[in-house]
């Protein structure tokens, strides 16, 4: 097929207010969702009732899906070259671009061979996408350097299944949630990172009095909040406390010795290994008492059903393989695995990190399941798709592409759908690497990625919901994605941005596999994708587009007209001998441990309404309500050991560099734990962001990095001098207008604002010059402003611009009493009796934090309705909050145990 002759899909005319069956974009429970369409334009999205994931759920992400859709300047909408690394990009036409890429890859590969070529993916893709990627790297360029941020996410997962149970399968399904006795949750704030599902939980739970509810996290959560057994371990001792358990149902007589016997192999040897974890030596290593463990084991070992259900607290970490294997041990020993309500459970975080799996989308990967260090393995997938042979040499995980880059032996770095210049740990590693590699490539769909800033060249890339395939959740259920409007200015689907390159490369070094790549729409990457599983573990070679628009979506393996909902209820795996494995394997403490210098032990993690590095979730108003910007949690003892304040900035130090944010009080951590959110990056923040703080040590089967444990400093900044501000209008374009000011100041942030618009707030240690506060000025559109009360001599500012009756913009400097009610009446209350009361802060106002999004509640009526004596159902009635999406519930009743009147 000729480079420039591709067949572009055309989606048909959507009938006014015409709904589009599709899947949301965020987790991996993988949701269906009914997109609401008229005229090019997306109206409004809402559950799907027939879709077997979610029953018509949503989350207030889900549900907010609508105010992310953008065809403007928050998008890429036109691809951009730079001929230096010292040029600005310009605008170059999508044509001259796919030249552009085609050229340097071509170049790379005869001048330094086809491994000094990377590609880094996400598990936002869809399956589609993957493939032809897949089969670039690997059948065209030659290389096996292809992974994707799922090896940040579920690489130790994957590793666990396979170590235990020979294959990457999630044994159980969403209907477990409903039929266990005991459910385990370990290492995952579900009801943040999976409300649909915990929602299902809590339902099945109230249906069910009697079912148990443990959780493991060193944090008290939302999640924990909730559990009939809350198992605070130190952070990074999961392994010890699974092996405790099993000492504890070993000892008991609790274990399965027939389906042991019949079922597995190597328990012997782990049965010796856990002798020496007793409850009471587990309990001085994971800081939690030995009768909680004790309860923990007889509650999951005396179940008719025991459910684990785990994700990222157990996978981020250098032993994360092992903590999911160890686990998995207690349900192979209790023989809870392949029945209703029974079976380890990864939730996976991303809406098709599975997808990528199954197609190879990563270094240790081909697809259907295939080990390319397995030369059997390599022959089918070459036959499978019309090559003589694949490459032999191992490809690079994502840490060893960016530590490959960063020696210079990786030129070209192609990155699709992801934001390594936030996500990655050890930030100045990863934009060292980024800004070595000669030529970098990003494929993207958002504007503010932080990744851009060091793109050579950018593709512009269609996103959800402009782009047509399949992804995989997390019960390994396939579900049609259907493009309800077409992509913005130039962007296009990645997969159609691959094969454009993939036909020009071709051209240029192997002109015959051109024919590889001659798919006219998505359907042939998929049928061609498909039949690459036949006969494995997967299998789902007879699942095609016209089923699964006919039938809705499947679970594989997919055979005879039927999906499969549970595994391995035949006792059988997908090994050698056909049975699991136990492993003797030890425990072994975080990478980095505390110091004098840098006592507290630091874990990240997701809040309720954002997602990611907030590309997409930045652009809903709704999603910044709940919170509205980044700091560090401590505990009460710890901040006053350190003389922090409530809201006082603090500045954290780690041994690869350092940030400043806001401290708060929680008691949800033990003394010596600090716990920041995952979402904020240096788009948004001062500096490098969270992953300024996190280290690269990786697990050494998964190669996951240890996001999730990091040694760090807390102390007070003393920046005495501050300053915030806020401007109405379109939040990314005033983003992008402050976001200068973020490289000025020690500590910045530039945030959308819960009102609308953008904010910032600033701080130094001294008071910056006149120049700069009239700069700053200009930037907020404050040079006329309709009230001013100054005060040169402090150097305190207080300037307010207003419109209709309401603020438009304002910025105080030096006394910032007077931006809480700024915010309060830019928010809807009612205007002040005297600016000048205000603005000096004689007004005393609170900025609303919303709990409920969906009903618009905030905490402070939840907290006063409490304490008037409304319970659960009261609150339901009288406010209506948590009557709508439900990933507030979590929260209020934790409010309700907290604060409701004793008696």
């Amino acid at each position: 097929m000729d480079a420039a002759a591709i067949p572009v899909s055309i989606h048909p005319a959507r009938d006014e207010g015409a709904e589009v069956a599709s899947v949301c974009c965020y987790c991996g429970t993988g949701c269906g969702v009914r997109v609401r369409v008229s005229q090019g334009a997306v109206l409004a999205v809402r559950g799907d009732d027939s879709h077997p994931a979610n029953h018509g759920r949503l989350c207030s992400k889900g549900l907010a899906l609508a105010d992310t859709v953008r065809a403007d300047h928050a998008r890429v909408l036109a691809a951009s070259w730079r001929a230096g690394k010292d040029e600005p990009r310009k605008s170059v036409g999508l044509d001259q671009a796919l030249d552009i890429a085609a050229d340097r890859l071509a170049d790379a590969i005869v001048r330094h061979g086809p491994d000094s070529v990377g590609f880094y993916l996400s598990g936002q893709l869809l399956t589609e996408d993957y493939a032809v990627f897949n089969k670039l790297a690997r059948a065209l360029v030659g290389t096996n350097n292809i992974d994707t941020n799922s090896r940040l996410c579920m690489s130790s997962a994957v590793s666990g299944y396979k170590r235990t149970l020979g294959a990457d399968a999630p044994p159980a399904c969403y209907e477990d949630l409903e039929l266990a006795d005991t459910v385990l949750i370990a290492g995952s704030n579900m009801a943040y990172a999976h409300p649909v599902l915990f929602r299902r939980l809590e339902a099945a739970r109230a249906r069910r009095p009697g079912m148990k509810l443990i959780v493991v996290d060193p944090r008290r959560t939302d999640t924990a909040s909730g559990a009939d057994l809350h198992l605070p371990l130190t952070p990074g001792s999961d392994v010890a406390l699974f092996h405790a358990m099993l000492n504890v149902m070993v000892w008991e007589g609790l274990v399965d010795q027939d389906y042991i016997r019949a079922h597995t192999s190597g328990f012997e040897a782990l049965k010796a290994r856990i002798h020496e974890f007793t409850p009471g030596a587990a309990a001085e290593v994971c800081g939690i008492p030995a009768r909680d463990i004790i309860q923990a084991a007889r509650w999951f070992g005396g179940a008719d059903a025991a459910l684990s259900l785990y994700t990222m607290g157990l996978n981020q970490s250098a032993s994360g393989t092992d903590k999911n294997t160890a686990l998995i041990h207690l349900h192979l020993a209790t023989g809870q695995i392949g029945k209703p309500g029974a079976g380890p459970f990864s939730l996976t975080g991303q809406p098709n990190a599975m997808g990528g799996r199954e197609a190879g989308g990563m270094a240790t990967l081909l697809p259907g399941h295939r080990d390319p260090a397995d030369a059997g393995d390599r022959a089918e997938a070459a036959a499978l798709w019309g090559v003589d042979a694949l490459p032999e040499t191992p490809g690079a995980s994502a840490l060893e592409l960016f530590e490959r880059a960063r020696e210079g032996r990786i030129k070209v770095l192609w990155i699709a759908a992801t934001n390594p210049a936030q996500s990655m740990s050890d930030q100045a590693r990863a934009r060292a690497a980024l800004a070595r590699a000669d030529f970098v490539i990003v494929q993207e769909a958002y504007a503010g990625a932080e990744t851009l800033a060091h793109a050579d060249l950018v593709l512009p890339a269609a996103t959800w919901p402009e782009k047509s395939g399949t992804m995989t959740n997390s019960e390994r259920r396939i579900s049609r994605v259907r493009a309800a409007i077409a992509p913005p200015g130039d962007a296009m689907p990645d997969w159609r941005l691959a094969q454009a390159v993939a036909l020009r490369l071709a051209a240029r070094i192997a002109p015959r596999k051109a024919a590889l790549f001659g798919y006219r729409d998505e359907s042939e990457v998929y049928a061609e994708h498909a039949r690459m599983t036949a006969g494995r573990d997967l299998d789902y070679s007879a699942l095609d587009y016209p089923t699964l628009e006919r039938d809705g979506p499947q679970q594989w393996p997919y055979r005879a007209g039927q999906g499969r909902a549970r595994l391995y209820g035949d006792g059988r795996y997908p090994t050698p001998d056909g049975r699991a494995r136990f492993h003797d394997l030890g425990y072994r403490p975080p990478v980095e441990s505390v110091s004098a210098h840098y006592p507290l032990k630091l874990t990240t993690g997701r809040l309720r309404d954002h997602w990611h590095t907030l590309a997409r979730t930045s652009l809903a108003r709704a999603l910044t309500q709940h919170v509205d910007e980044p700091w560090v949690s401590l505990h009460p003892e710890d901040m006053r050991r350190l003389r922090l304040a409530p809201g006082a900035l603090a500045r954290l130090k780690s041994r690869r560099g350092s940030i400043v944010l806001p401290a708060r009080p929680d008691e949800g951590l033990r003394p010596g734990q600090a716990f920041l959110p995952m979402h904020w990056g240096s788009a948004y923040m001062a500096g490098l962001g969270v992953n300024a703080l996190t280290h690269d040590a990786a697990d050494p089967i998964s190669r996951q990095p240890e996001l999730k444990h990091a040694a760090i400093s807390a102390e007070p900044a003393k920046l005495t001098w501050r300053a915030c501000g806020w401007i109405q209008g379109d939040g990314p374009a005033l983003r992008a207008r402050l976001a200068p000011w973020l490289g000025r100041y020690d500590y910045a942030v530039v945030l959308p604002a819960a009102v609308g618009g953008a904010r910032l707030q600033l701080g130094a240690a001294d008071a910056p010059d006149g120049a700069a506060l009239e700069e700053l000025l200009d930037a907020l559109e404050l040079r006329c402003p309709d009230a001013a009360f100054d005060d040169p001599a402090r150097g305190v500012l207080r300037r307010l611009r207003t419109a209709d009756g309401a603020p438009a913009a304002f910025l105080l400097t030096g006394d910032l009493r007077a931006q809480d009610a700024l915010l309060a009446w830019a928010g809807g209350d009612a205007a002040p009796a005297s600016l000048a009361a205000l603005l000096t802060g004689r007004i005393e106002a609170a900025r609303k934090r919303m709990v409920c999004i969906c009903k618009g509640v905030d905490e402070a009526a939840i907290d006063a309705a409490i304490a008037d004596g409304l319970d659960w159902d009261g609150l339901q009635a009288g406010l209506g909050c948590g009557t709508g999406c439900g990933s507030c519930v979590p929260e209020i009743r934790a409010r309700i145990a907290r604060l409701a009147p004793a008696g």
